[in-house]
C-alpha cells in the first residue's frame, strides 16, 4: 500500500488543487492515504531544499509530491508537481481535477489562514506553559549523572509543573552530551520537558531558573612544568577569574532575576561565588551561594569510623571560613545517634558530639591533604550583622533557606577564637581578590 505526501506553500493555488484532489481519491478509494504538509511562504525555499537534498531529489516549485511505500519501507519516490500528481491520478484511478480558478484561489488564501491561525493558537499554548529552566555547567562531570535523577523530583520542586535542562560544558564534546540527553531522557522523570545542551556559551543562562555549577577542570598548559606553584597558583586563578566573570555578567542580563545560582565543588569555591555576585549586579547576592556539604559529609565520615557509627548518625556540623582554605567544622551543635558509649537510648535519642570529643581541639586529615579543626567550645559570645566580616568576601557561615532565599543564621555562638580565624580566612580571599585585579591588569 502506497501513501503520498502533498507537501507545498500555504498560498499557492496547485497545492491547494492538489489538495483537493487527494480528498476526492480518498473518498472514493477506501485504501487511499495522503499525509499533507502545509509550509509558511517565507519558508519553503529552504524546507524544500533540505528536503530534496535529504532524498537526493531534484525540484524547484510548489508543490512538492512523492509516494512512500508504507509496507516495504525505504525511501520515498518522487513524483513532481502538481501536473505529475494529476497524470498520475488520471492513469492509475481514473481521476481528474476541474476546479476552476476562482475556488482554486480561495482555498489556496483560506489554507494560508488556518495555518496563521494554527501557529497563532500554538504561540498562545507556548506562552502558557513556563517550565523551570535548570542550567548545569560542567554536566560531563561524574557528579551530573548521579545529581540529575534526585534533583528533578517533585519533592525537590514541589511546585513545578514541568523542567527544561540545559547541560553546558565548555571543555567537553558535543557527541558525550547527546550520549548524557539520551541517557536523562530515558530515565522518563515526571517533571522533565526537555533537554538541550550546549558546549558554548552562545545561550548561556537564557531564562535560568537554578543554575548549578559544578566543579570544572582547569588544564595545565603544555609548558606546565617550567611554572613554579606560585605560577601555577596565579595563572589557576586567573583562569577561574576569568571564566567566572563572564558567566557572572551572562547570568546577569540572561537569567531569571529570582534565579538561583549555587556553586558546588572544592576548587577555588569561595571566589567563584564572589565573582558571580560581582558581576551580578542586577541579582540579589542571598540569591548566589556555595555548598560546603561535601566537606561537611568528609568530616562526617572521619568522625563517624572514630565513634564506629554510620556517617548519616552525625548531624548538624556547621562548616566556617574558607573551604578552599582555611576551614573549621564546628561541634557546637552536632549530635550523633546511635553511638555504643555509657549511655545509650532508642534510634531517636542523641548525644552531643562536645560531650564525646574531649580535645579542644581535634584535627582530622581528609584529601588531598586538607586539614579540619575540629573546635571544642567552652564560651562563647554572639556577634552583630554578619559576625563583623568584611563585605564582598564569600566565606562559609551557617544558614538557613526559607522563602526562596538564604539567610544567615545568627542563633550561633562565635568565641574569639573563632572570630580571629573567620578573619584569617576573609584575609586570605581578599588577598586572593587583589591578586586577580593585578592579573587582570597585567593582561589587559
Amino acid at each position: 500500500m502506497a501513501k503520498f505526501v502533498l507537501a507545498g506553500k500555504t498560498d499557492c493555488p496547485l497545492y491547494a488543487k492538489a489538495e483537493l484532489l487527494a480528498d476526492a481519491l480518498k473518498r472514493s478509494l477506501p485504501n487511499f492515504r495522503a499525509h499533507k504538509i502545509s509550509i509558511l511562504p517565507d519558508d519553503w525555499k529552504e524546507w524544500l531544499e533540505a528536503t530534496c537534498k535529504r532524498n537526493g531529489w531534484k525540484h524547484k516549485k510548489s508543490p512538492l509530491v512523492w509516494r512512500e511505500l508504507v509496507d516495504q519501507g525505504g525511501k520515498g519516490m518522487l513524483l513532481g508537481g502538481f501536473s505529475d500528481f494529476l497524470e498520475h491520478c488520471q492513469d492509475y484511478y481514473n481521476i481528474t481535477s476541474d476546479m476552476p480558478t476562482d475556488i482554486m484561489l480561495s482555498v489556496a488564501a483560506e489554507n494560508l489562514e488556518t495555518k496563521m491561525n494554527l501557529i497563532l493558537e500554538e504561540q498562545h499554548r507556548a506562552s502558557l506553559f513556563k517550565p523551570l529552566h535548570i542550567w548545569i555547567s560542567s554536566a560531563l562531570s561524574p557528579t551530573c549523572h548521579l545529581l540529575i535523577p534526585n534533583l528533578l523530583s517533585a519533592e525537590v520542586f514541589p511546585h513545578v509543573d514541568a523542567i527544561s535542562l540545559h547541560l553546558l560544558d565548555l571543555e567537553g564534546g558535543e557527541e558525550q552530551l547527546q550520549g548524557l540527553k539520551i541517557e536523562m531522557e530515558n530515565l522518563g522523570l515526571p517533571l522533565l520537558h526537555q533537554v538541550s545542551i550546549h558546549t558554548d556559551l552562545d545561550q548561556a543562562f537564557q531564562e535560568a531558573g537554578v543554575i548549578l555549577l559544578l566543579d570544572e577542570w582547569w588544564p595545565d598548559d603544555s609548558d606546565a612544568e617550567n611554572e613554579s606553584e606560585q605560577e601555577r597558583k596565579n595563572r589557576k586563578v586567573k583562569e577561574v577569574s576569568d571564566h567566572y566573570r563572564e558567566y557572572g555578567k551572562l547570568i546577569d542580563t540572561r537569567a531569571n532575576k529570582e534565579v538561583k545560582v549555587i556553586v558546588s565543588g572544592d576548587s577555588f569555591v569561595n571566589l567563584r561565588c564572589s565573582l558571580l555576585v560581582d558581576n551580578a549586579r542586577s541579582i540579589d547576592s542571598d540569591q548566589f551561594v556555595t555548598m560546603a556539604t561535601q566537606l561537611e559529609n568528609e568530616a562526617k565520615a572521619i568522625m563517624a569510623k572514630k565513634l564506629r557509627v554510620k556517617a548519616s548518625d552525625i548531624t548538624d556540623l556547621i562548616v566556617w571560613g574558607n573551604i578552599s582554605g582555611s576551614f573549621y567544622i564546628d561541634l557546637q551543635r552536632a549530635k550523633v545517634f546511635n553511638y555504643d558509649g555509657a549511655i545509650k537510648g532508642p534510634a531517636f535519642f542523641s548525644q552531643s558530639l562536645l560531650k564525646i570529643f574531649h580535645d579542644r581541639f581535634v584535627t582530622i586529615t581528609i584529601k588531598k591533604n586538607k586539614k579540619i579543626i575540629v573546635l571544642k567550645w567552652d564560651c562563647f559570645w554572639l556577634l552583630a550583622g554578619y559576625y563583623n566580616l568584611p563585605d564582598g568576601i564569600v566565606l562559609s557561615v551557617p544558614v538557613t533557606f526559607t522563602e526562596g532565599k538564604w539567610s544567615v543564621l545568627f542563633d550561633v555562638t562565635v568565641g574569639d577564637e573563632l572570630k580571629e580565624k573567620l578573619q584569617l580566612s576573609a584575609s586570605e580571599l581578599r588577598r586572593v581578590c587583589q591578586v586577580t585585579k593585578i592579573l587582570r591588569d597585567v593582561v589587559s
